[in-house]
């Protein structure tokens, strides 16, 4: 027992130590006073609805903030846009924390989420091809046909009822048309998802963010081997689809044996593929329609212009429109950019110190001993947080009322880009930036221009008593949950009527 106790005892001197030795250059930055020397501060950070505690320190501490994580140890959350610039934009001086790349291995398995450093550069070589902006156009048609089998589905429900409205959760509906969107778009693989909900990639992939990741990784790795097989026979053969894994696996074979990527890292670039192109998607397109919802007047205004685009294009009505007839329509991009503003793909951005550095700022903070500082000095192994949802609320960028949603600040021109902070989209954090930007924020952004378009042409979109109660959810992304009805994982309930034709 009292052997014990003295292990225990010299542990939390140790500790203590440590704690004192932290580095001076964090210990003068100002942050909250943490309630607990075990958890700090990451029961805020994570626990209470997605980006809130940030956004609340930002207002009262600046734009670094110092917070305390397990066991007295430390580490500084960024939203300083020069200082986020530096630490996403400098190569692999800042990498991955090990704990988030663990994350992304479990999630994905040894694929680009995982990889950092020259594996890192080498698995995003081979995948840049396939999301070219070329590519993206291509996959236009197919976000097109899913949306409209959605809004098939929907039409019918809508039609045998009473009141011609019906409610639906959109998260598990959107789920299932953009599990078939990157099915088809992706891997050339149609999951059936919108007709049939039985398919076992399907099932294990519908709302992952609140699965066990084992589970998924066992149907995953298992299909990947299969559709492996079947791209490299189609390569051989000369008829290789036009998919973004069938591109990722002919770049692979043209490789040399050093730089080519292992079996178990072509099956890791699936499951990432899964990942990064369905939930955080089906995310988007909820929230955009949640906004939709509470905002009617936008709604009817998003509305006129698709029509009015629409009749401009004088096709018939099978035909779509292009990638550059949706880039050309203003309101539409810009309700695609706040939403992608407000609701952040990304929710935080990890990163730890590969070696010594200095962290420029963009603005003097004041230290806790009144001293002015205009970078700072961090050693080797120093943890931060960027946080995009604090960095895209950020006044100095997009503009006093930055935390209202407000599609209209893009139009005006009241959102600060003349500065470009290496972010791939509209000077917003929300993609990351650098090197470990979202490689596919291209496709994302297409899939929720077409989603958008479908559901505005198609429909009009109420709020129900339920969306009083929302809540943004912290679960690898940014999910919809209600308040007091957790244990039923994601919900956005909205009541749909028919658009009246003329």
């Amino acid at each position: 027992m009292e052997t014990t106790a003295s292990l225990l005892l010299s542990f939390l001197v140790v500790l203590i130590l440590l704690y004192k030795r932290r580095p001076s250059s964090l210990r003068e930055i100002p942050g909250p006073k943490s309630k607990s020397f075990v958890l700090g501060h990451l029961r805020e950070l994570l626990q209470q609805p997605a980006g809130l505690a940030e956004i609340e320190w930002q207002r009262v501490y600046g734009d670094v903030i110092r917070i305390q994580t397990t066991f007295g140890s430390e580490q500084l959350v960024v939203i300083d846009p020069k200082a986020v610039q530096h630490i996403l934009c400098s190569g692999y001086k800042w990498r991955r924390s090990p704990v988030r790349r663990e994350m992304g291995r479990l999630s994905s398995g040894k694929g680009l989420a995982w990889a950092d450093g020259e594996t890192h550069k080498r698995h995003r070589k081979l995948m840049t091809p396939g999301f070219r902006a070329s590519e993206t156009e291509h996959f236009v048609p197919v976000f097109f046909a899913c949306a409209e089998a959605m809004s098939t589905d929907w039409k019918k429900s809508i039609l045998s009822t009473d009141e011609q409205s019906h409610v639906f959760d959109f998260t598990r509906f959107l789920s299932h048309a953009t599990l078939d969107a990157i099915g088809l778009a992706a891997l050339n693989y149609d999951f059936g998802s919108i007709k049939n909900h039985e398919n076992e990639l399907a099932k294990a992939y519908e709302g992952l963010t609140l699965k066990p990741l084992h589970d998924v990784a066992q149907v995953g790795n298992r299909v990947a081997h299969q559709l492996i097989a079947q791209k490299i026979e189609e390569i051989q053969n000369g008829a290789p689809h036009n998919d973004i894994y069938t591109s990722l696996v002919q770049a692979n074979l043209q490789e040399s044996s050093k730089t080519r990527l292992s079996d178990e890292e072509l099956v890791a670039q699936l499951r990432n593929l899964l990942f990064g192109g369905h939930e955080t998607t089906t995310n988007t397109i909820c929230w955009a329609a949640y906004e939709l919802a509470r905002n009617p007047d936008l709604q009817a205004r998003l509305r006129a212009e698709i029509k009015s685009t629409w009749k401009r294009e004088d096709r018939r009505e099978s035909d779509e429109f292009t990638l550059k007839k949706l880039e050309s329509m203003p309101l539409l991009n810009a309700m695609c950019k706040e939403t992608l503003r407000c609701y952040p793909v990304a929710i935080h951005l990890f990163r730890t110190a590969n070696e010594d550095d200095v962290i420029p700022l963009s603005k003097p903070i004041i230290g806790t001993t009144g001293r002015t500082m205009m970078e700072i000095p961090v050693p080797r192994g120093t943890n931060i947080v960027v946080s995009p949802s604090a960095y895209n609320r950020n006044p100095a960028i997009f503009g006093k009322d930055a935390s209202e949603f407000n599609p209209d600040r893009w139009i005006e021109g009241r959102v600060k880009t003349e500065d470009s902070l290496g972010m791939p989209y509209a000077n917003l954090a929300s993609f990351a930036a650098g090197s470990r930007s979202c490689i596919g924020w291209r496709f994302a952004v297409a899939e929720l221009q077409v989603f958008i378009v479908v559901l505005l042409r198609n429909f009009i979109i109420e709020s129900t008593p339920k969306l009083a109660n929302i809540r943004r959810e912290s679960a690898l992304a940014m999910i919809p949950l209600i308040e007091g009805e957790l244990e039923k994982g994601t919900q956005l309930p909205l009541r749909v009527r028919l658009v009246a034709s003329k």
